[in-house]
């Protein structure tokens, strides 16, 4: 019977559970969220069937393949839907369209709803939605290799992928090349934690007091090179967490923290694949060809055996790709042949600490134990470094001249990281009660395309008027805003971008709000007034607040009204007239503008 001595040994694939014919096996889940086989004794006729198909007791003799050397592809999909929702290049879906096609079946890890982690196969395509993409914890294969193998024995056309060890569990259980089978595994760092997903998944509602209903790792939105956790909330609210804000992918990638620990020590690095097909991303795509370089997703496809070549001559027709050097593999792609390296921290205090307190808490007490002490030569070389090149950055977009530099130092609150960077030819005209609020971002006025330009940038503050920006934005130049007698312009971003182009209009006599990562073409208008005119109808008002909620997308010369509500993620189409709502995620056109589109989603 097998018998796990050491934590290591065992990479949780459960196909022991379900070659075992007297279900004597079950899975005990330890402190720190992996399950482990436990044996019931009374049950176990010490066949000796779970030591025969575990995966990591027989390594070597599985890791083997049939071509000499794998055959390498750069792909995206054709349909940039599958891009948008996939994790790379949507190559996954781009297989699994052909089984389909077949009328065969599809297995791979999908979500539960409460967004545990398992194994699934069917043959509805409409799954293909919940199997797309990566879920980055270890997924549950119970009954998984038993539904395969039935599968196969009634000779229907199967696709599963899974990480390489449960995909090397498959190949054990079944003990047979099936020809209808193929499998596909992925470039696999580590295996994460579900224990610590959880926690995780409920650090949101203990921050903006509302659950998670919908998770998307690695969302394009923000391009794919950010690794942006998106999550919604019940509330209908949208949260975007890139690499550099998620405590999660912060822990898993640079404190190597809570992987399974097999992990650290994988016995299915390097070659040969025990897969017909290899998925992973294709770091460093743009070093050898541009054309795919959108920052949407490139997936790399490394064909292990001859049925993988032999498959992918029919997936080809779905997919852009080329077909690239066996060594390009490597380089953005080292977990390929490097198991994962120790954890960074103390990791029985880790999960010790997560029973008893919130992973926001947990993150702050282990991720930040580098974190470079407020003395010492080396902070203040790094201080004087950090000052010199805000003042090298002031003077390059002054253009070295006089009088755009005393402007950043007179509007900007260096206190609070809220920098004015000035530019030459902006026109400011402050009242003496009027103020500008800025923190934690660069607030870049009159920034220059073509540089020698004098095309002037203006911004006018009338008495009481206020300019609250939190996190920077851009306004290019021949802009011109006016914020006038006590309305308030806020705007508040979120570093991942946000800008206003060149030649924009904010007229504010009320209360403007522009949010995170909202980006605005040339030309664009936004007023929340009618210029103190009126007409004679009735609840007329000369001024009502305009809301421009968090990554909407103005295009070119649109104009946006007084009054005008627009949901997160919309967009606005060129030289449109907006005088009503626009919907979450919609995207209009026309004069009145109108519905044309909805459930868009969209990066820059």
């Amino acid at each position: 019977m097998i018998d796990i001595k050491d934590k290591k040994d065992c990479c949780g694939c459960n196909a022991c559970g379900d070659i075992c014919p007297k279900q004597a096996i079950v899975f005990e889940t330890d402190i720190e969220g992996f399950w482990y086989p436990k044996i019931d004794n009374e049950k176990c006729v010490d066949c000796g069937l779970c030591q025969k198909v575990c995966p990591v007791i027989h390594s070597k003799e599985l890791k083997n393949n049939d071509l000499p050397q794998s055959v390498v592809y750069a792909a995206e999909h054709k349909n940039i839907e599958v891009i948008f929702d996939s994790t790379s290049g949507g190559a996954f879906s781009a297989c699994a369209d052909i089984v389909y096609k077949q009328k065969g079946f599809v297995g791979g890890a999908v979500f539960n709803d409460d967004f545990s982690i398992r194994h699934f196969i069917s043959n509805d395509k409409n799954d293909l939605a919940k199997l797309r993409s990566s879920k980055y914890a270890q997924s549950n294969l119970s009954g998984f290799y038993s539904e395969t193998k039935n599968l196969l024995e009634n000779n229907e056309n199967v696709l599963i992928c899974g990480c390489p060890c449960q995909m090397a569990g498959m190949r054990s259980f079944l003990d047979k090349n099936y020809e209808k089978l193929i499998i596909a595994d992925f470039i696999c760092r580590g295996i994460n934690s579900p224990k610590v997903w959880q926690k995780y998944l409920g650090s949101f509602e203990e921050r903006y007091g509302s659950p998670v209903v919908y998770s998307k790792a690695k969302s394009k939105e923000y391009g794919w090179r950010n690794l942006t956790q998106k999550v919604i909330l019940k509330n209908g609210e949208a949260k975007y967490e890139t690499r550099h804000e998620s405590l999660f992918t912060i822990g898993y990638l640079n404190t190597n923290a809570y992987c399974r620990p097999s992990c650290y020590d994988c016995k299915f690095k390097d070659f040969p694949r025990i897969a017909d097909i290899t998925l992973a991303d294709f770091w460093g795509i743009e070093k050898y060809d541009t054309s795919m370089e959108k920052d949407l997703g490139t997936s790399m496809i490394m064909l292990n055996s001859q049925k993988g070549v032999n498959f992918f001559e029919n997936v080809k027709a779905r997919l852009n790709y080329i077909k690239m050097d066996y060594n390009t593999i490597f380089d953005g792609n080292l977990a390929l042949v490097k198991s994962l390296d120790p954890p960074k921290v103390d990791r029985a205090q880790f999960f010790n600490d997560l029973d008893k307190m919130t992973f926001t808490e947990v993150a702050n007490k282990h991720f930040n134990l580098n974190r470079p002490k407020s003395n010492g030569i080396k902070y203040i070389l790094r201080k004087l470094k950090r000052i010199l090149g805000l003042a090298k950055l002031i003077a390059e977009k002054a253009q070295f001249q006089i009088i755009p530099i005393l402007q950043t130092i007179k509007y900007s609150n260096f206190f609070a990281k809220g920098i004015f960077l000035s530019t030459p030819h902006c026109v400011i005209e402050k009242h003496k009660t009027a103020k500008i609020i800025l923190k934690n971002g660069y607030f870049s006025f009159g920034v220059k395309g073509v540089r020698k330009s004098k095309l002037e940038t203006r911004l006018l503050l009338r008495e009481g008027a206020k300019l609250d920006v939190e996190g920077g934005f851009l306004i290019f130049y021949g802009g011109n805003i006016e914020i006038h007698k006590d309305a308030t312009l806020k705007i508040k971003n979120d570093g991942k971008g946000g800008g206003f182009n060149i030649n924009g209009t904010i007229i504010c006599a009320d209360r403007i709000e522009i949010g995170k990562g909202v980006m605005i073409g040339r030309n664009v208008t936004i007023r929340d007034n009618n210029g103190g005119h009126y007409i004679n109808r009735q609840g007329y008002k000369n001024t009502k607040p305009v809301i421009i909620g968090d990554k909407a997308w103005l295009c070119e010369g649109c104009t946006i009204m007084s009054g005008v509500h627009i949901g997160e993620g919309a967009i606005i189409g060129a030289h449109a007239f907006v005088i009503g709502n626009v919907p979450a995620h919609a995207m209009v056109s026309g004069n009145p503008a109108r519905v044309v589109d909805e459930d868009v989603l969209w990066k820059y």
